[in-house]
């Protein structure tokens, strides 16, 4: 069963119309109240549950490199290479909310730190390092996480086969995906378990929070988030390279899919702003929409825009830098001005509105 939001500006409330077979009944929710929904369904409908999706993908990774690493063959790669491509799916859109125990903790460096030195990989594997799990933790953060993983099983441009992979390549690749999946569970379970418990850190926030005194303060990380990622993007991951016009420090640079990874973290800032990711809930649009009705059509038509952008680009990023350059700064653009407007108008939004 799916509700449907109603924005009734004139009123400044929202009301929730939720259809059932046995009766239709309508519920109406004051904007008071929707602060509040709106930070439980996030942290419910979208930050426990993408890190639990998280959670369960890695584990999925860890099976089908362990699989790889017992029986190397090629179909048994491209299941490692798909678990792959699929874990970072569900990563590269919770990076849209990129607060607390994920930065906290340094969770995200410590398994998506880019770029990546396939020199000092092969040095690594050439060494007398035992590669044990052990051994990964304690090593540089771009020798751990995902693109060390990338890149033994795509090898360099995507030439990785089965029949290549070196008994020291098995080794590193699973005690790698051994410590991506502790990093995952542990970011998962700060979310849902004591002591951290970061989902009740948010909901209470202003109610008792151990650190939000104050709604405003969770929303203003919340929006903060989505900032960031679109300058990461934007700023970082695309235009580095771009300016360079090097493809050695691109993101996903083995699998080419940093196209897909930079598309998912503008979806991931999007499923936060609308308040769904697999299910639809209250989220800041209701907000937004209640008081502002054009900042909420602007804001929509540009994350739209920027998502978009990145489908004009129809070749591999790191050939895209060179080749389709009008296509990239067009991309940068967009997500520049999907910035500008978070940063000078939801946050300000934010400020006078939710004082609590």
């Amino acid at each position: 069963m799916r509700s449907k939001v109603l924005m009734l500006a004139a009123a400044l409330t929202l009301t929730a119309v939720a259809c059932k077979k046995d009766d239709d009944k309508t519920t109406t929710v004051d904007f008071t109240t929707a602060k509040q929904q709106v930070l439980t369904d996030f942290t419910n409908k979208i930050a426990v549950t993408g890190y639990k999706d998280l959670d369960d993908a890695a584990n999925n990774l860890y099976t089908k490199i362990d699989a790889l690493n017992t029986n190397a063959t090629d179909a048994n790669l491209t299941a490692a290479k798909d678990a792959w491509k699929s874990m970072r799916s569900v990563w590269e859109q919770c990076e849209g909310f990129l607060f607390g125990p994920v930065e906290d903790n340094d969770y995200d460096p410590n398994m998506d730190t880019w770029p990546t030195d396939y020199v000092q990989m092969d040095s690594l594997l050439n060494s007398s390092n035992n590669l044990e799990l052990a051994d990964i933790q304690s090593a540089t953060l771009s020798l751990r996480g995902y693109h060390p993983i990338e890149y033994i099983i795509f090898g360099d441009h995507g030439n990785r086969t089965a029949a290549s992979l070196t008994a020291r390549q098995k080794k590193y690749m699973v005690s790698l995906a051994s410590d991506l999946k502790n990093t995952c569970h542990a970011l998962y379970i700060s979310w849902t378990e004591n002591p951290v418990n970061y989902a009740q850190v948010v909901i209470t926030a202003g109610s008792g929070s151990t650190k939000y005194a104050k709604k405003q303060e969770v929303y203003l990380a919340i929006v903060g988030g989505m900032t960031d990622i679109c300058e990461e993007v934007g700023e970082g991951k695309m235009k580095e390279p771009y300016d360079a016009q090097d493809p050695a420090i691109v993101e996903s640079p083995y699998s080419g899919n940093s196209l897909v990874d930079f598309k998912n973290n503008i979806i991931g800032l999007q499923n936060v702003y609308l308040g769904k990711y697999k299910e639809q809930g209250l989220g800041l649009k209701d907000l937004v929409a209640a008081k502002n009705k054009s900042l909420d059509n602007k804001i929509q038509g540009q994350m739209a825009a920027a998502i978009g952008s990145f489908d004009n680009i129809t070749v591999p990023f790191e050939q895209a830098i060179i080749s389709q350059r009008v296509q990239v700064q067009a991309a940068m653009t967009a997500l520049g001005t999907l910035k500008t407007t978070l940063e000078d108008e939801l946050k300000p939004f934010i400020i006078q509105y939710i004082t609590d």
